[in-house]
């Protein structure tokens, strides 16, 4: 009787881990796989496909576009590393006093919407901003410093979690041995940081390559990217064949980008698993590096913020609060749309229904991807099943986008005008981000507390519940923190999809820069403050609830 007991509890086990995959992969194929499919058909077959396909790719303007984008994001991805790596070993290896708050203003812009980050820029870069009289507005220069802001956090968290648990003992003894400090750095540290350098690389690479808010709230016509000209060629021309071709080359790029990720990320998850972490006070020798980072902070992180910030309480040179005030209006010379209060409470109810999606599929994904297989085949499978959930991260937020337009807004309307393919859409851009942070957690779980309670008859559903809930619930709120903040920030495909009675903040914003007169611009100057300061303080509250021990897998990757 008790053998036939445990044979059922164990007969479940499969049957719910099955479950576990099947729901979020048919989430999956419906709301990612069959969009971005119906984009890459369109551009790739039917009647005189193939030529136009053949007769995009044989412009010169095309090739322009792909060259200014990888100029862009390599640009970007090799300026936040530079900086970055410093700024990883002062905020993570040494201990001084105000370290804390640094490294929170440090890593705080990657949580900003990048329509936030471009409005900052401009606002510092303008002709009557603090920087001004350099000449940058406009510039590839302002967008490639942009995506450094965006990145550099990305650069220091996963490369300073690596390197506060390195062991120092080895470099030491390179010291010992009659080595400078810089080759031993280069001989002994560098090859131990190689992997979670060219991890937070290749992941910046990705962001840098799919910066639509960015380049679109900066950059001048003239220095478009990929995603840009996917959007002017769908909303402008409505050239969706050629936007298919532009999206098909993006996602070749982003593909790429997604499997070296994933192939970097496990090394520094195994590194951060082994070992404590170690810090020490700063030595005379440390001033250098001390002081580079202090610069960063203040002059790449702080200065646009603080441009944006005031700019937004400036009106015809004067202190005033009146871009505050107007935020319940529709902006000067336009009447009878949405006002930017109206676009905040859009942007929080989509965002919340957005979060609750990307965790009811993400919680499972999770439980999955954090098991540790012994069969050869299933090692394979989950790999598998770990990039296909990756590649919602890879594929820019404009295709996704798009995809809905020409697939589940042209097959059911009326879900169009419900409104619900906009939370869905910012659901499938979140997902990969929950997994992520949730894996991590779970993975560090001790398999022999589950092997114990199994062996102890406890059913697979019981060893869930005591053993693996609560540390999950404990990495819940970090999730849904990041879920709500990515979604409430979200432009590229939410520009597609919301409907003209019911605009997000961030359209709006970039909606508000479009129009003629200061006071528009400085509508958004102020709404970019609003959307900052409710993100931000978001995941303030997400960092104060993310569990101790509980951030190792190179910081969010």
């Amino acid at each position: 009787m008790t053998t036939s007991i445990q044979r059922r509890r164990r007969a479940l086990g499969p049957a719910g881990w099955a479950l576990a995959v099947a729901v979020p992969l048919a989430f999956l194929a419906v709301f990612f796989a069959w969009p971005v499919g119906a984009m890459l058909w369109r551009g790739a077959v039917g009647e005189g496909a193939l030529a136009h396909f053949a007769e995009v790719l044989g412009r010169e303007r095309t090739w322009r576009i792909v060259g200014q984008t990888l100029w862009m994001a390599v640009a970007g991805t090799a300026l936040s590393v530079v900086l970055g790596v410093p700024g990883a070993y002062a905020l993570y290896r040494l201990r001084f006093p105000g370290r804390d708050a640094l490294r929170a203003i440090a890593t705080a812009p990657f949580v900003l919407p990048t329509v936030v980050v471009g409005v900052a820029f401009r606002a510092l870069l303008a002709e009557r901003g603090p920087l001004g009289g350099l000449g940058l507005d406009g510039t590839i220069t302002a967008v490639v410093l942009a995506m450094a802001f965006f990145n550099y956090s990305v650069v220091v968290r996963t490369v300073g979690q690596l390197w506060a648990s390195l062991d120092p003992r080895s470099a030491e003894a390179a010291r010992t041995l009659g080595a400078s400090p810089l080759r031993a750095f280069a001989t002994v540290t560098l090859p131990q940081l190689g992997p979670a350098i060219a991890a937070a690389a290749s992941i910046v690479f990705l962001f840098c390559s799919t910066a639509f808010g960015i380049v679109q709230t900066l950059g001048r016509p003239g220095y478009g990217t990929l995603e840009t000209e996917i959007y002017v060629r769908t909303a402008t021309f409505l050239d969706l064949r050629t936007a298919a071709v532009l999206s098909c080359l993006q996602l070749a790029i982003v593909v790429l980008a997604v499997v070296v990720a994933n192939l970097l990320r496990r090394g520094t998850e195994t590194s951060l698993r082994l070992r404590d972490s170690r810090e020490r006070k700063p030595g005379r020798g440390d001033a250098p590096v001390l002081g580079l980072t202090l610069v960063v902070v203040v002059g790449l992180v702080l200065a646009p913020l603080a441009a944006l910030l005031a700019r937004s309480f400036t009106v015809d040179g004067a202190w005033s609060l009146a871009n505050y005030a107007r935020l319940a209006t529709a902006g000067a010379g336009f009447a009878g749309g949405t006002t930017v209060l109206q676009a905040l409470e859009h942007s929080v109810r989509i965002a919340f229904d957005a979060m609750l999606v990307a965790l009811a599929i993400g919680v499972p994904l999770a439980l999955v991807l954090s098991r540790r297989p012994r069969g050869r085949r299933l090692v394979r499978w989950q790999r598998l099943l770990d990039g296909a959930v990756m590649l919602p991260l890879g594929v820019s937020a404009v295709t996704v986008g798009f995809g809905f337009v020409v697939s589940l807004q042209a097959a059911s309307p009326e879900l169009a005008r419900s409104g619900a393919l906009v939370p869905l859409a910012q659901a499938v851009v979140a997902l990969p981000i929950v997994v992520r942070l949730l894996v991590p957690v779970l993975r560090a779980i001790d398999p022999r507390q589950r092997e114990a309670a199994a062996t102890l008859g406890a059913s697979p559903g019981r060893v869930l519940r005591t053993i693996d809930g609560p540390v999950l619930a404990r990495g819940l709120g970090v999730a849904a923190g990041f879920a709500f903040a990515m979604s409430l920030g979200e432009f590229g495909a939410t520009t597609f999809l919301a409907r003209p009675d019911y605009l997000t903040l961030p359209v709006l914003i970039v909606r508000l820069l479009g129009r003629p007169g200061a006071d528009n611009y400085g509508m958004a100057m102020a709404a970019a403050v609003v959307l900052a300061v409710v993100t931000g303080g978001i995941m303030l509250i997400c960092e104060r609830l993310r569990p101790r021990g509980a951030g190792g897998g190179g910081g969010l990757w």
